[in-house]
């Protein structure tokens, strides 16, 4: 133990007493004061000659009772801590808090020890706590608030603004430190004149704390000269120390005209002071957080693949735009629960149909920090369905292929092997037969080369005026005489305008739109073709009352290989790619096809073109790497088709 302490164990005691800011009053067996100490004299008016060895009159007669059945619980073991009343010298009555516990000397209660203060200190220490901690509460906020700001100034601004409002400071200010230099980036409640004022770090209250090395410090006087002097009736500063990574980095004032700040108000300034010591890292920090924040964000938000993140639990936390149009399931109902497909092990894919109908590929991922994982999922529907109706089409065209070469073969067989036993007219007609299935090769080859030629995007067309009624009417010419079932309008005004578009391709477009009614009428009924003028176009339809298409498929059919038809239908053969033919040569003219239902049954398909009045002066674009005689070896292969309903 040092010099300080070199006294005896009883002048330490008594030392502790008389410094002790509480009235302690201890009493033997028999409640005589035993010790009597400068607080007790202070709180209860008697001096320690006056009471020592006599009781002390300080319990009230009618709380005599509560008082000897406190030092009976003490004197058995216990420790009671009360709030009653007691009595002053000068017969006033006291709210007191007592601590009462027993004088032990050795195993024995020799006496009891009795610690007295005012309630109204409780009530005053519980105050200020309640304040402490809602100023600390605050401050968290504020805390919060700082950082989360991306401009030093703005940081600065809220520091300033906040040290007002938890120490109640009538303004404040920061300066930083700029090597032996101050200047004033910051203030609240002053003049925003003095802003940017510079001034000698070494002559600064800011160098008086650096050299205390404390981190608050308080001063009243030389004031005067100190820019804060614009405040009126500057008494006291206030200033802590902000310092980043252990470098002083620059001090917080707080500026006091109307109150005077307590230890509390000290305790908030330090705290803040070393916030905003951080602030310019934290801005920083933030800032590139922000930036790369708003990067995964906006990569999350905007792909086109649905993005699902997971806790350990396999609970959804983040759930994409994407994931919501893909599963039809909007963020809020997942999230929080599992994802609503399962899931593959990291690093394998899953194909999986959602009851929509959808199909998605599924990949995932771990994080092995955090251990969440992330889940990719794409539609596949398109290819998947694109794979079963190349699998159809395969099928079909086998089959297709195989009718016309089978009759080819035998009937060419045939000739090859009775030609002379054969009558003339038998081996005309089997050669009829064979140029006839020959013919029907050849429109299959052109549907697969035309199919081709538009998937990769090379279908091209020669844009040009032409006459679409003239195309109309040479299209329907001789087809009543086709089939006994069916009978063929044409509805077409005078004075058509004439369209902008490929004559040929168009041949092509209207009689695949022709075969089709005749092919999909199997009972026969009206063909009714028309066309009119309509917003600068011209519009062309084909009507038949045949079986019609189903809502759903109205789109699907101008995919390729689509056949939307089951069942007894398929009996109408084909490969699935006439319609998507029609489609693409349409568009690549400016025009489109689409289907509908007919009024009464039956389908509607709508031919739109381009009217070559409302095209302007466009004139001739010569788009085609095909000669006219490819289209026209084409066209009559279409015209060259037996239909068949």
């Amino acid at each position: 133990m040092g010099d300080e302490w070199a006294g005896s164990d009883d002048e330490i005691a008594r030392a502790v007493l008389a410094s002790s800011p509480n009235a302690v009053v201890a009493l033997d067996r028999d409640q005589s004061v035993l010790v009597w100490n400068d607080a007790a004299e202070r709180l209860f008016g008697w001096s320690a000659e006056e009471l020592l060895g006599r009781r002390a009159p300080i319990v009230p007669s009618e709380l005599t009772a509560e008082h000897n059945a406190v030092l009976e619980r003490v004197r058995t073991g216990g420790q009671v801590s009360l709030r009653t009343k007691r009595l002053h010298r000068d017969g006033s009555v006291l709210d007191v808090r007592v601590d009462i516990s027993g004088l032990r000397l050795g195993s024995a209660v020799a006496g009891y020890v009795c610690v007295h203060h005012l309630a109204r200190t409780d009530e005053v220490a519980k105050n200020r706590m309640v304040r402490r901690a809602r100023l600390v509460r605050r401050l968290t906020d504020v805390v919060g608030d700082i950082n989360s700001d991306l401009e030093l100034s703005a940081v600065l601004d809220r520091i300033s603004a906040s040290l007002t409002e938890l120490t109640g400071a009538d303004a404040g200010g920061f300066v930083l430190i700029e090597g032996d230099r101050l200047r004033l980036v910051s203030t609240y409640q002053l003049p925003d004149a003095i802003r940017g004022t510079t001034t000698d770090l070494r002559t600064s209250l800011v160098d008086r704390l650096l050299r205390t090395g404390k981190t608050v410090l308080l001063e009243s006087s030389g004031l005067d000269d100190l820019v804060w002097a614009r405040l009126e009736g500057l008494h006291t500063i206030a200033l802590g120390l902000a310092a980043v990574g252990g470098r002083p980095y620059g001090a917080l004032y707080a500026l006091f005209a109307r109150r005077t700040p307590g230890h509390l108000e000290l305790e908030l300034l330090e705290l803040l002071a070393g916030h905003a010591g951080i602030a310019v890292g934290n801005a920083v920090a933030y800032q590139e957080a922000v930036r790369q924040r708003a990067h995964e964000r906006a990569v999350f938000d905007a792909s086109a693949d649905g993005i699902a993140v997971l806790d350990e639990s396999g609970r959804v936390v983040r759930w994409n735009p994407a994931a919501a149009e893909l599963t039809a399931f909007p963020a809020e109902a997942v999230v929080g629960g599992p994802p609503p497909f399962p899931l593959p092990r990291p690093g394998e894919k899953l194909t999986f149909q959602m009851e929509s109908g959808r199909w998605l590929d599924v990949v995932s991922a771990q994080i092995e920090e955090t251990g969440e994982v992330v889940i990719d999922f794409r539609d596949v529907t398109t290819a998947k369905e694109l794979e079963e109706a190349k699998d159809l089409f395969l099928a079909t065209t086998s089959h297709e292929l195989r009718t016309p070469i089978t009759i080819v073969r035998g009937f060419a067989s045939t000739l090859d092997l009775r030609w002379d036993k054969m009558s003339d007219l038998e081996r005309r007609s089997a050669v009829h037969t064979i140029a006839e299935r020959a013919r029907s090769l050849g429109q299959l080859m052109d549907h697969l080369l035309l199919g081709a030629r538009a998937g990769a995007d090379e279908l091209k067309v020669r844009i040009e005026a032409f006459d679409l009624a003239e195309r109309i009417h040479a299209a329907t010419l001789g087809l009543p005489v086709l089939s006994d079932k069916h009978r063929v309008e044409v509805i077409i005004p005078d004075g058509l305008p004439h369209v902008l578009g490929d004559a040929l391709a168009t041949d092509i477009v209207l009689g695949q739109l022709l075969e089709n009614a005749f092919k999909y009428s199997p009972k026969g009924g009206l063909i009714s073709v028309e066309a009119w003028p309509e917003d600068g176009n011209v519009v062309a339809v084909v009507d038949d009352e045949g079986i019609g298409i189903a809502p759903p498929d109205r789109e699907r059919i101008f995919e390729r290989f689509v056949q939307v038809d089951s069942g007894d239908r398929r009996r109408f053969g084909g490969v699935g790619l006439g319609l998507y033919i029609v489609r693409s040569l349409a568009r690549a003219q400016g025009g489109d096809v689409s289907a509908h239902p007919r009024p009464g049954g039956g389908t509607r398909m709508r031919l739109v073109l381009r009217g070559s009045a409302a095209a302007g002066t466009e004139g001739r674009q010569d788009r085609s790497d095909r000669s006219d005689e490819e289209w026209r070896r084409i066209q009559a292969t279409e015209a060259s088709r037996e239909v068949r309903p």
